[in-house]
């Protein structure tokens, strides 16, 4: 290797280091300090113009002068901004896509190396990895329950368009937080791209279908005759309907008002607001609703007397024979039950709300009304619902169009 060339005038923090060129530059760091920012290279021309540009971002602003790995930043992440300023069900949806996916795959890199190409590279290999061969989830299982990877046979199950468009979306805001913070100058995510993901179309009831499914529960003297009143009247979400109180309803008034649900996050059951303050609202009750509420409170108050001491004491207006919380997981298997009872295809809970707001678009709606009655936080999502419309309705205005150009 050839003798290290003398430094230049005026340079005095560059030097020959071991086999190469060190220099370092005096700047202040995001928390305040001052502390030397050192830099490494082989080429001595190279290194100094880094050692420029590094004199001149330190002149500008704070410089950090220790980039953790992604893993590190994310750990970090997570207890300080995430757990503290989001909902706890969206804070575990976040621990999980970090645990399972961000942090097995990219947490090794530092974060002002994380590059473009190593984000488009992840995520297109994400798509089309078998999470039961990537996760090991095949090989803990027993003996004989193995059936993927394990026995050679694998299953193919890629993560969803949902979860891929997720992980995007997780690791774009912790690298805007990063950068925020100044760890690094951009956010490589916003540079990625992904399939445009086109959801699957569910098909909602037709006002007969919603009728038959309340007739055919009503008949059976259900206890959540009401609540599924709510949900195909109303279009209240599941959680906001297992979260209603006494508290929150003035039947005089006829008059409901929304600013609460329950949820199931990590083993614990949560009373808590609601997700929006969109979603917040008081809303009108009609008569099919104020008279299914008041059997409601009639079938209560007597499970209550049958329950005598063990009554669990609760405002809640949905609840089990003992007055405990109904799980929002049982909730989906009763709704799909009284499905099979009353002879009708299956639908989700979700899908039934989406049913009142089809029916809704049926009646000639105008679309501002039905965003306030189902409280979207965003104008499109309702637009959505007008764009898949019923075909019953679909029908209707083709046949009009038809009558109108029909000489």
């Amino acid at each position: 290797m050839s003798t290290p060339k003398a430094r230049a005038n005026g340079e005095g923090s560059l030097f020959a280091y071991r086999n190469g060129y060190a220099a370092y530059v005096w700047v202040t760091t995001p928390l305040g300090a001052r502390e030397r920012k050192w830099i490494y290279g082989q080429d001595r021309d190279d290194l100094h113009g880094r050692w420029i540009d590094l004199q001149k971002q330190a002149k500008s602003g704070p410089v950090t002068t220790k980039v953790p790995k992604l893993a590190d930043y994310l750990t970090y992440w997570l207890q300080e901004i995430v757990a503290p300023n989001l909902a706890p069900l969206t804070c575990a949806t976040y621990e999980t896509l970090t645990r399972l996916y961000l942090v097995p795959g990219l947490g090794n890199k530092r974060l002002d190396k994380l590059t473009v190409r190593d984000v488009q590279t992840w995520l297109n290999k994400v798509r089309t990895t078998c999470q039961c061969c990537a996760q090991g989830k095949d090989a803990r299982r027993p003996d004989k329950a193995r059936r993927c990877c394990a026995v050679g046979k694998c299953c193919r199950r890629v993560p969803s368009p949902r979860t891929v468009s997720d992980l995007r979306t997780v690791l774009r805001s912790a690298l805007s937080s990063a950068a925020r913070e100044e760890l690094i100058s951009k956010n490589v995510v916003t540079m990625t791209q992904l399939p445009t993901r086109r959801p699957r179309k569910r098909k909602p009831w037709t006002s007969d279908e919603a009728r038959t499914f309340l007739e055919s529960v009503r008949r059976a003297d259900n206890a959540l005759y009401a609540a599924y009143v709510l949900i195909l009247v109303l279009g209240l979400r599941k959680g906001e309907v297992l979260g209603l109180t006494w508290p929150d309803l003035d039947l005089e008034a006829a008059e409901l008002t929304i600013g609460r649900q329950l949820q199931r996050v990590r083993g614990q059951l949560l009373h808590r607001e609601t997700k929006t303050h969109a979603s917040d609202a008081t809303l009108p009750l009609p008569s099919i609703c104020l008279t299914a509420l008041r059997q409601r409170q009639t079938a209560q108050n007597r499970a209550r007397t049958a329950a005598g001491t063990a009554w669990n004491r609760s405002e809640l207006v949905f609840t089990t024979r003992y007055g405990d919380p109904i799980e929002p997981r049982n909730f989906n298997r009763y709704f799909a039950a009284r499905c099979t009872t009353a002879g009708l295809r299956p639908i989700t809970v979700h899908d039934a709300r989406r049913t009142c707001a089809t029916l809704l678009v049926d009646l000639d709606v105008h679309p501002r009304i039905v965003m306030q009655i189902l409280r979207h936080a965003q104008f499109d999502v309702t637009m959505e619902i007008y764009a898949s419309a019923s075909s019953a309705a679909t029908r209707e205005a083709l046949k009009r169009l038809g009558a109108s150009l029909d000489g």
